[in-house]
């Protein structure tokens, strides 16, 4: 059998300062799956810029000019690190037997594809790239990680825990997962339904090779709610967040009202009429933004609107 095709693709987002050195790196690792007959020469790179303010798509131009293996997409405004992905995954559909994707700070450990392209030839269709440990993490990210695939778990969303976005995909799921085609993406819940034949590869994070995080906690909770709801009604998720809020603000006001209480300082029936008020306030905006989460889901879906714009390309 011939060797295969081997696409790597990676999301960008200002990463100028550390796309050199992810390209090099994977370059060599490509170099050397070629040279072992693993992979095709016609093997390649694929950067998807996401949007960037600085100058990554000048520095993919500069890549793809001294090595024409590196591909290169950019799209006309950001979307996100999902849209990133799945605009990358549908540039190289019909133009390779596989495709790995990995983020371009190299966190996730690239020697990994090594493993994950000797699973694809002993017939994995899809490969998934999971970190062995969580020791790197700090106490705070390490267990609301856990918490966060727990409650996923419990909601029937299918994930693999401590799985991000380092994977491997044959072709054919690729194809497969052309045919998935919501907005509201969430595609470590979508791949596993695809329901083809996985392999799993265990590698330790590693510091990124440079740039910094471009995960906010803001976003990280962003994209978790996204996890179990698959999109999000930021209008209507304010309001359940204010009902959250203000479920807080009643144990506050329980305290006092219990201590006025059994002081003597109020009138009969003002106990139970004040946390019936702030209890079942908050109880009804956070069921309101709890479905407003689902209907914004499908305000967004029936719109049929293009999941992402292509402002240019470099490609053979």
């Amino acid at each position: 059998m011939a060797a295969p095709v081997l696409a790597i693709v990676i999301p960008c987002y200002n990463d100028s300062e550390a796309l050199p050195i992810s390209v090099a790196r994977l370059t060599a690792i490509l170099d050397r799956l070629i040279v072992a007959d693993r992979v095709a020469e016609e093997s390649y790179l694929l950067c998807v810029d996401d949007g960037s303010t600085d100058d990554t798509w000048a520095v993919i131009s500069d890549l793809h000019e001294r090595d024409t293996r590196i591909k290169g997409v950019a799209l006309a405004h950001n979307r996100g690190q999902q849209y990133a992905l799945i605009a990358g995954l549908t540039a190289v559909n019909g133009k390779c037997d596989a495709a790995v994707t990995i983020d371009a700070d190299l966190q996730d450990d690239p020697e990994a594809i090594v493993a994950m392209t000797d699973l694809f030839l002993a017939g994995k269709e899809i490969v998934y790239g999971v970190r062995a440990s969580r020791a790197s993490d700090s106490w705070f990210k390490r267990t609301t990680a856990r918490a966060f695939y727990r409650l996923q778990q419990r909601l029937g969303v299918d994930t693999i825990y401590d799985h991000a976005d380092y994977r491997l995909m044959s072709s054919r799921a690729i194809e497969m997962l052309a045919d998935y085609g919501e907005s509201n993406l969430f595609l470590r819940g979508i791949i596993p339904q695809l329901g083809l034949d996985t392999g799993v590869v265990r590698y330790n994070r590693q510091e990124r090779v440079a740039g910094r995080s471009k995960y906010s906690f803001t976003r990280m909770v962003s994209f978790s709610i996204d996890g179990i709801t698959s999109f999000s009604a930021k209008p209507i998720r304010m309001i359940f967040l204010l009902g959250l809020a203000l479920l807080c603000v009643d144990i506050v006001v329980a305290i006092y009202v219990f201590t006025s209480y059994f002081a003597d300082k109020v009138i009969i029936g003002w106990t139970s009429l004040m946390l019936s008020i702030w209890f079942l306030g908050s109880v009804i905006l956070m069921g309101i933004g709890i479905v407003g989460e689902y209907v914004g889901k499908i305000f967004n879906e029936v719109k049929h609107r293009p999941r992402y714009a292509i402002k240019t390309t470099l490609w053979d």
